[in-house]
């Protein structure tokens, strides 16, 4: 009954889910109904709570779950993180830390669904520090017997094991230890959570799968952006960057990715033109940068894409004769493939933001540029719900 997260599921996979199962978990993230939806989501969760489709579990208890699945370049990975119960306050007392503004739409569609059922249906994916070791070996441990669940979800295999007693108590302290939790994905659900707990002081917890910063399988794809607006002129284009990029032409979309993954402190980029055209962009070394948006906050203005969104990004969507909005996709040969089934002037294929740099500008208090990172896989959606 899992399915992603709301906000990564199309139309089309959500009718795809809800006709799978009737008791698939998109009928209450994503609740349909003519009139007032989150009530007939309210009314959904009460009869799978009669019909003894959701349990409450007998003692308290912490998830560990595992996701194995392979990156868009065919690499294995495993991923191994802990759903607990995690406090929700202010950012202020900095024990939950962000890197991402919100947006006022997602969470008041997310309060009023909150406020209808009172549960939340999905765990935040959590980043800590773990630097004694102690939480991935207490995973290490606890995944060691047969999982309680397995399935799988969007090409990765999930497997849960419920832990309680003594060993839960020892998880729970693992990942409680250190000096807070780092937001990966989640932000809008975590602060949509504080403001439910305001209303409702007794729903003072979330739901979070904790993740040691030192599991191999903590993997950030790249941001691509695709421009969708009217063709730009290429000579014009590329007066404009010269004087500020080393400018490399590029024959396949192998030479792009290659030029993406050079080991370099200047921040670097692929322009994709329809024709096809492939133009590898380098910063210059010495370029003033003390104009642009976050030039002020260092954590911030380290990120490649921060600077790319402002010198490369910028300059294609304003040369558009319309209005250029954005789109994103983690796969470059996807975000080509766009570019020409959507009718788009071109992308931008950037490299990926690392786990530290996430880290840092949290521990700054800064914000990333909008779409700055892309943590995969998603947290399943379902595997725990937490009621008041």
């Amino acid at each position: 009954m899992i399915a992603p997260p709301y906000d990564v599921i199309s139309t089309e996979q959500r009718r795809i889910y809800r006709e799978r199962n009737q008791h698939n978990i998109v009928r209450l993230i994503l609740p349909a109904g003519n009139g007032d939806r989150y009530t007939h989501a309210a009314t959904i969760l009460k009869s799978w709570r009669d019909q003894g489709v959701l349990a409450k579990d007998d003692e308290p208890s912490v998830y560990v779950v595992r996701q194995e699945f392979d990156t868009p370049d065919g690499a294995s990975r495993v991923r191994t993180g802990v759903i607990g119960a995690v406090a929700v306050e202010p950012y202020s007392h900095g024990r939950v830390r962000p890197h991402e503004k919100t947006h006022r739409g997602p969470k008041e569609d997310r309060l009023a669904l909150m406020k209808a059922t009172r549960a939340m249906f999905e765990a935040l994916l959590l980043m800590s520090r773990d630097s004694d070791g102690a939480l991935l070996e207490e995973l290490r441990s606890a995944t060691e017997g047969e999982p309680e669940v397995e399935t799988r979800l969007a090409g990765a295999l999930v497997s849960l094991w419920r832990v309680s007693g003594q060993a839960g108590e020892s998880i729970t302290a693992a990942a409680s230890r250190g000096d807070g939790l780092y937001i990966a994905d989640g932000h809008h659900r975590y602060e949509t959570a504080e403001t439910y707990r305001g209303m409702v002081p007794e729903a003072d917890r979330t739901l979070g799968l904790i993740v040691p910063v030192g599991d191999p399988g903590l993997e950030i794809l790249p941001t691509h952006r695709i421009i969708h607006g009217d063709q730009v002129d290429r000579s014009g284009l590329m007066s404009r960057l010269e004087p500020v990029f080393d400018v490399t032409p590029l024959a396949s979309t192998h030479d792009a990715e290659a030029h993406l993954g050079a080991a370099d402190r200047q921040a670097r980029c692929v322009v994709y033109l329809p024709g096809p055209e492939y133009v590898g962009l380098r910063l210059k070394e010495g370029i003033e940068l003390s104009h642009l948006p976050y030039a002020e906050e260092s954590t911030v203005t380290d990120l490649h894409v921060a600077k790319i969104d402002s010198l490369v990004v910028e300059q294609i969507r304003a040369m558009s004769l319309t209005a250029a909005k954005l789109s994103y996709s983690p796969s470059a040969k996807d975000a080509i493939q766009r570019v020409y089934a959507e009718g788009a002037a071109g992308a931008v294929l950037v490299s990926p933001t690392t786990v530290e740099q996430v880290l840092a500008v949290s521990d700054a208090g800064g914000f990333m540029p909008q779409k700055s990172t892309y943590f995969d896989p998603k947290v399943p959606s379902g595997l725990v719900v937490l009621g008041w």
